[in-house]
């Protein structure tokens, strides 16, 4: 005890005896006396239990010795002592086992002390200022609660000791004899004589020396540097404040610390914080602004493969050397810098507390998303469409947080769930253009549309599928009802729908022979069989009858992959099996039914529209004979991706060739239909057809050089895409049936 007084002692005899205020504090014993106090306390706690305070603890706190440090490290006197006062908060906080935040003379000077923070940046004291406040961020972290010592009400002042008047800390800033601008400081005549109005007394009454010494130094006039261009509307969450100032820092390294320490704090359950830091921060604007900034600094065209193909991102390792990169391109750093300050965002959002993570996101739905990057996606201009929707199919593909994606969800696509019909299907305009953007006349924004709805399909989001697609299949009016009579029972037990239409008798696949389609023996081998008990009346036809539709929808002299190796079912049933899986985890939790929704209770009345997203691809791959190959692979890798959800309307409008499609309506089996009865007329005006779409095959597998220009390549290659559809179609369909027949 006596010696840790003797300590604090030999510090304030400084201020009283000193005459040279201008020289630094490491040419004064000060920092050596601070190192002293923090080891009998440390010393002191080690030999007592656990929440027992010790003598010298006590006398801390009540002598309010912190306070007083705060007041010399405010003042900066001598020079250098704001960073040792620094040092010695964040040693405390962070050695001390017990807890000392909810001391009043603790938790008050480390909030004055937090709001020295971040008011200049690139000062010799920042990397002890973020040191300081991680600290602090660290213990919240530990005890939630306490963060409530850290919400100011907005018009909280401080009274001098000894007055009556109420004057804010604010106030006395320009009141100053500190001023780094300058050089100047004050007198030493002038501190001493603060310090020395309790001269007389210390000798004597030695706890009342520290009190007064306290209180002359409240009297100071103390100068603030100029501050950070950061408006702070108030003074709600100082912590929060000044850590938002640090991230601005030059240095990188103190600017990652105050992101993970703004990583912390919104992370803290107490809602009155998370209300505080929504409301009455700055957080909200910095992360937008901040993104807005970042992704107007990136050139107007960059090539789509660069964006798709720039390393994975991690916020806090944001370190890129253009010298040093061998695939450097124009607006890589800046490509970085957005990718990885949204990837710091998605990272918050994700962590922070609910109600804080919603008010975030739709700050950056509204001031980013709709404020940014809506005009440029609507834009007319086909380089800035194309660099723009590869900027949203990055951060769609990057995105991780629940709430953030929800909230890109709407921007995208809008909130509503009502069937479409084709006099609203402008009613979202983002939507519209997109999808329209799907059937663009550039295939470049094509392909980049369509591989960005592909990864939003893929992303576990209940709302994409359903208002892309779902909404409409809801009633099921894509369908004609027929009761099952009793005379319908041979059919039924055929594995047929009542009224389908068998496609092998159909005039299209006159020319289908046998030994193209698989048994029904081979199919049931490895499908459940139907029973009397439970005949196929539920709207699922045999899964033998699917996978024979598709597989015998290509006409003969139309295929090409059995004379190449490798080229089977079987891989695709494969992947499948796997994408199945996938999917179906997405999907668990969304409570989707097992089976169709029962007819009785559909409205069938009702005019059927597949909605702009499927009528948009259902009229592509109507084109697939006349499409780039490139165009073609992307359109049915989208659809195929729908056809894997585990939803029974899906599976029954996009999979099933047996559906009874009501007058006027298409589906996807109707669709192709009608392409190969367009295929089997335009073969018969090519000579050499089939060892054409060969040759054509294996250059495209490159097992055959490149040679001379074929005559109708893009039809060709269009019967190569289309023969590899249907085999997809069938082994998801084999895949989809068979898991749902497995308990």
């Amino acid at each position: 005890m006596k010696d840790f007084v003797y300590h604090w002692k030999a510090i304030t005899h400084y201020y009283i005896e000193t005459s040279d205020d201008k020289a630094p504090v490491t040419d004064t014993n000060i920092p050596s006396h601070l190192d002293q106090m923090l080891g009998i306390l440390l010393q002191e706690e080690r030999e007592r239990e656990f929440g027992v305070t010790g003598p010298c603890m006590e006398y801390l706190l009540h002598h309010k010795i912190l306070e007083t440090l705060y007041t010399l490290g405010k003042a900066d006197c001598p020079p250098g002592m704001k960073q040792q006062v620094l040092v010695f908060y964040t040693k405390l906080l962070g050695r001390i086992q017990q807890p000392l935040l909810p001391h009043i003379n603790v938790h008050r000077p480390v909030q004055k002390l937090i709001r020295l923070c971040g008011e200049v940046l690139a000062t010799p004291t920042e990397n002890e200022e973020i040191q300081f406040l991680c600290i602090v961020c660290a213990k919240l972290k530990q005890n939630p609660y306490l963060v409530n010592f850290f919400l100011e009400n907005k018009l909280k002042s401080l009274a001098s000791k000894g007055t009556p008047d109420v004057i804010s800390e604010d106030s006395l800033k320009g009141q100053d004899c500190l001023s780094t601008d300058t050089g100047q400081s004050c007198q030493p005549e002038e501190l001493s004589g603060a310090m020395g109005l309790e001269h007389t007394e210390l000798e004597d009454e030695p706890p009342q020396q520290i009190d007064d010494l306290s209180t002359s130094l409240d009297n100071l006039a103390v100068t603030s540097l100029p501050e950070a261009t950061v408006v702070r509307p108030n003074q709600d969450y100082n912590l929060v404040n000044s850590l938002l100032n640090l991230t601005r820092s030059p240095d990188g390294r103190i600017a990652v610390k105050a992101c993970e320490g703004l990583m912390l704090l919104v992370s803290l359950p107490e809602p009155a914080a998370a209300k505080c830091l929504t409301q009455s921060t700055c957080l909200c604007e910095l992360l937008t602004d901040r993104l807005a900034s970042l992704y107007k600094a990136l050139p107007q065209s960059v090539d789509p493969l660069d964006i798709e193909t720039v390393e994975a991102i991690n916020w806090g390792l944001d370190s890129y050397s253009h010298k040093e990169d061998a695939s450097a391109f124009p607006g890589k750093r800046a490509l970085i810098s957005f990718l990885s300050w949204f990837d710091y965002c998605d990272q918050l959002i994700k962590e922070a507390q609910k109600t804080a993570a919603v008010a975030l996101a739709r700050a950056v739905h509204e001031r980013f998303f709709i404020g940014v990057m809506e005009p440029q996606l609507m834009q007319t201009s086909e380089m800035g469409i194309l660099t723009s929707t590869a900027l949203l199919h990055r951060i769609v593909r990057q995105v991780t947080s629940d709430v953030l994606l929800q909230e890109m969800v709407f921007f995208i696509l809008g909130e509503q769930r009502e069937p479409e019909t084709l006099a609203d299907i402008s009613r979202h305009p983002l939507r519209h253009r997109l999808i329209e953007h799907c059937d663009h006349i550039s295939d470049e924004i094509s392909i980049m549309t369509l591989r960005m709805f592909e990864h939003l399909l893929q992303k576990p989001n209940e709302h994409i599928l359903y208002n892309l697609v779902l909404r409409n299949l809801e009633e099921r009016n894509y369908t004609e009802y027929k009761p099952v009579c009793p005379e319908d029972k041979d059919v039924v037990e055929n594995g047929l729908i009542a009224g389908a239409v068998d496609l092998e008798e159909d005039p299209l696949f006159t020319d289908i022979s046998p030994d193209n389609t698989l048994s029904n023996q081979e199919w049931l081998s490895s499908s459940p069989p139907a029973t009397p008990e439970h005949p196929k009346n539920d709207g699922k036809t045999e899964v033998h009858k699917i996978v024979n539709s598709f597989l015998c929808l290509v006409p003969d002299e139309a295929k090409s992959s059995y004379h190449v190796e490798g080229t089977g079912y079987d891989t695709y049933l494969r992947d499948a099996h796997r994408q199945f899986q996938d999917y179906c985890a997405i999907c668990l939790r969304w409570e989707w039914p097992g089976s169709p929704k029962a007819l009785e209770k559909c409205n069938l009345e009702a005019t059927f529209f597949e909605g702009h997203f499927l009528k948009v691809l259902f009229d592509r791959m109507g084109r697939i004979l006349d499409q780039p190959y490139d165009v073609n692979l992307q359109v049915t890798s989208v659809l195929s991706r729908l056809s894997l959800f585990p939803h029974p309307h899906i599976h029954e409008y996009l999979l099933d060739p047996y559906v009874n499609l009501a007058s006027g309506c298409r589906s996807l089996f109707s669709v192709i239909v009608r392409v190969v009865g367009d295929l089997m007329v335009r073969i018969q005006r090519i000579p050499d057809f089939t060892p054409k779409l060969l040759l054509v095959r294996k250059r495209l597998l490159g097992l055959e050089p490149e040679g001379p220009i074929i005559d109708h390549i893009t039809l060709l290659e269009g019967v190569i895409v289309l023969e590899e559809f249907c085999k997809e179609l069938a082994a998801i369909a084999f895949v989809k049936y068979h898991t749902s027949s497995t308990p």
